[in-house]
This record gives structure tokens, C-alpha cells and sequence, in this order.
């Protein structure tokens, strides 16, 4: 069966992309960049390749495609800016392939512009075509909630900005085939300012929490309980919780790179943010000296060492700071995470504790860092000897909170 989509990229946008193509029932064709960070179970796997699902590494698939949707990865560079090496890599790889009437869709998180200035010309100079003319060009920002089981691709809204109308209504055809419902942005430089406002929303606001959660731990007010009475407003606030730290691939954005402008918010939500992690250790030495033990060889259990609950992704997890922390301080660190059989801190093996229950009753600390489904907090609170919970999902007074 030929493939009517290409998906340049297989890590956490292109995958998730892919399999919603195939249970629309759309023929696809993966096209890796590099190491990828998805991952499919076996299951999941022989559902894709029984719809049509196939990968590849040869770029000649890419020019028998109608439509070309680029989820390559963009990740910090050195100077803290995004690396948008892979798009441009699958951009020339595309664009000696590219037939007309091709729609070219880019969903990878980049600065605002990269659409029109860098995509745009690598893809004319490759295929010696016109966009808007000969191809359609569009921006997709990509909306994927890793293990949230209430919202799918068919029922999240997608926006589309194209370079001309025509690219727009291309790209929403595509779409629609997925989606419930399609969004036009005015352009494609609109569309990939949504993703930096959705991003940078979702940082500020983890800031905005995490902050106030040092800050009620010193006044000795119940944050939790703050928060708990502040969702039931109706109107004019969002609940956000705070944690050890926020991990994921949504990358926050302090500059538009092709601008050079700082969004100062954003740049000081990433300071506040990155100290939670020091902070998280700071509390934990702090509770150990309270009960008589020091940090210095004691025994710390850390529980869920993913970035996010009953997920396997570890990109950015604050779990490895953390570790390194706990480690330099003289504790002796193990973990238990059921989506994690193995884990290394350092090029350093983690051991891992078969039952949590048992470990947690055996460490002289334990560190709730994740919430996932199968932790009975309950039952945790009852077995640890000393309880750091970070996510406040612990009963009231049966834990110590973040």
C-alpha cells in the first residue's frame, strides 16, 4: 500500500502524529532523523503496522507522498537557543524529493519566522520550485500531552498558518482528517508564535506556583489547601501545580532568536524553575537533620524518575539532578519507577528497588518525584519511614509536602 503521509521525525511529535494518521486510517511512511526519543509498545506497534504504518531511512519515500509533515527535533543548543539542525537536515533531504502539489507542513517547536526564512528557501533552492505556487507550505504547532488519556488528537483543536491561503486550506484538509476541529492563523508566523505563547504559558504559570511553594513553606501555609480553594473560582484562574522541577520537550523560549528580543518572564520563570530541583535537596537534608540522621550516608529512596506520571519519557526529568545532588551531599540513592527497569545518574547505574513498598520502608527518606497511577499514596504514607512528597499526593498530614 503506498503511504500518503510522511512523518520526518519519529521522536515525541512525529510519533504521536503518526499514530493518529494510521487510526484515521491514513497510509504513513516514518522517516527517522536521528535517535529518537518515542517509543511504541509491541502492541502499539503491530496496530501501525496492520494500518498501513511503515519507517524508513531511505529519503526516497519522501517524494511519493502528498503530504510532508517535519516533527524533527529542536533541542537547546550550547548557547541556550533552539537547534534547528535536524529541520534543516530534513529540509534538504526533502527538497530534491519534492513533486508539486506536495504540502509541506512544519510542527517542530522553533522561533517564530523559521518557516518562512529558513524552510522556505531550503526548500525553493532544493527543488527549484515556488511555494504558495508549486507546493503548499504551512506551520502546525504541535499539541501533544504525553499519557493524558482525555485528550487525543481527534478531539484537540489544530491551528494552521500557511504562507498563502491556499497553503492554509491544504494543510486543513489534512488536518481535518484527524481532527474534530482546525484553527487559521493568519500565517505561519501567527501559528508559530502560538506555540511559543503555549510553552511559555505553561512555564510562567510552574514558576508562578513553584515560587509561591518556598515561599508558604517558610510563612507555614498549607499551599496545597491555597490551591485547592483557589480552583474553585470560575473565572480568571488556572490551577497549576508546583514539583521538583518541569522536564518534557516543550522547550521554554526566552528569546525570539531571529530577533533578539528576551521575553524577561519567561527568562526568569527558567531561574526559578531551575532551582527547584536544589531546592527539593535542600529540604530533604533539612528533614534528615530533623529526625536525627544526616544527609551523609543516608539512605534515599527516589520514586518516579520520569519527567512526567505514567509516562517513560526522562527528557529533562529534575529526577537526575536531584540524584546528583543527593550523591554529592554523601546519600545513598536508589529509585523505583515502573516505566524505568534501569536508570544511570553520571554514566552511573541507579540501583533499582523491586518493591516500593519495601524500599520506602526501608530508606531513611523516601522522595515522591512522580505520581504514577500505580503508587498507593496512601499505603506509602503508612510504610515510609520519612516522606518527601513533591507532588502533593499524599493524604493531608500523612506526608511531608512540598
Amino acid at each position: 500500500m503506498p503511504a500518503d503521509l510522511a512523518v520526518i521525525g519519529l521522536g515525541p511529535y512525529g510519533l504521536p502524529l503518526a499514530q493518529a494518521a494510521v487510526a484515521a486510517g491514513i497510509p504513513t511512511l516514518g522517516y527517522a532523523t536521528g535517535p529518537e526519543a518515542g517509543s511504541l509498545s509491541p502492541a502499539e506497534l503491530r496496530r501501525m503496522l496492520s494500518g498501513g504504518f511503515r519507517t524508513t531511512t531511505d529519503p526516497a519515500g519522501l517524494g511519493r507522498v502528498r503530504t510532508v509533515v517535519i516533527c524533527a527535533p529542536t533541542p537547546r543548543g550550547a548557547d541556550g537557543a533552539l537547534d534547528l539542525g535536524q529541520v534543516e537536515a530534513a529540509a534538504r533531504a526533502l527538497a530534491v524529493r519534492l513533486r508539486a502539489r506536495t504540502t509541506v507542513i512544519l510542527e517542530s517547536p522553533v522561533p517564530p519566522g523559521t518557516t518562512e526564512e529558513i524552510l522556505l528557501p531550503l526548500l525553493e533552492q532544493g527543488s527549484g520550485m515556488r511555494a504558495g505556487r508549486d507546493f503548499h507550505l504551512a506551520y502546525s504547532p504541535s499539541r501533544i500531552d504525553p499519557g493524558n488519556r482525555d485528550f487525543t488528537p481527534a478531539n484537540t483543536p489544530k491551528v494552521i498558518g500557511g504562507l498563502t491561503p491556499a497553503c492554509t486550506e491544504s494543510a486543513a484538509a489534512f488536518y481535518a482528517r484527524l481532527t474534530d476541529k482546525v484553527v487559521r492563523a493568519r500565517g505561519p508566523r501567527e501559528a508559530e508564535t502560538v506555540q511559543l505563547l503555549e510553552t511559555n504559558f505553561r512555564h510562567v504559570n510552574i514558576a508562578l506556583v513553584n515560587e509561591m511553594a518556598v515561599m508558604c513553606h517558610e510563612l507555614g501555609v498549607d499551599l496545597w489547601d491555597v490551591i485547592r480553594c483557589a480552583e474553585t473560582k470560575p473565572f480568571g484562574f488556572q490551577a497549576f501545580r508546583p514539583g521538583p522541577g518541569v522536564g518534557g520537550h516543550g522547550v521554554p523560549q526566552d528569546l525570539t532568536a531571529h530577533a533578539g528580543r528576551t521575553l524577561r518572564m519567561v527568562e526568569l520563570a527558567q531561574q526559578v524553575n531551575n532551582r527547584m530541583p536544589r531546592y527539593v535537596v535542600q529540604r530533604a537534608a533539612a528533614l534528615l537533620n530533623e529526625h536525627g540522621k544526616s544527609a551523609r550516608g543516608a539512605r534515599v529512596l527516589l520514586l518516579g524518575v520520569t519527567y512526567k506520571a505514567d509516562v517513560a519519557d526522562q527528557q529533562a526529568t529534575s529526577a537526575q539532578e536531584i540524584a546528583i545532588r543527593l550523591m554529592e551531599l554523601g546519600a545513598s540513592v536508589s529509585y523505583h519507577d515502573p516505566h524505568v527497569p534501569s536508570w544511570n545518574v553520571l554514566d552511573r547505574p541507579i540501583p533499582r528497588a523491586d518493591s516500593f513498598y519495601e524500599a520506602a520502608a526501608d530508606a531513611d527518606l523516601t522522595i515522591l518525584l512522580q505520581q504514577h497511577r500505580t503508587y498507593d499514596m496512601q499505603g506509602l504514607s503508612v510504610k515510609a519511614q520519612l516522606l518527601l512528597d513533591t507532588r502533593g499526593a499524599t493524604p493531608t498530614g500523612a506526608a511531608h509536602r512540598l
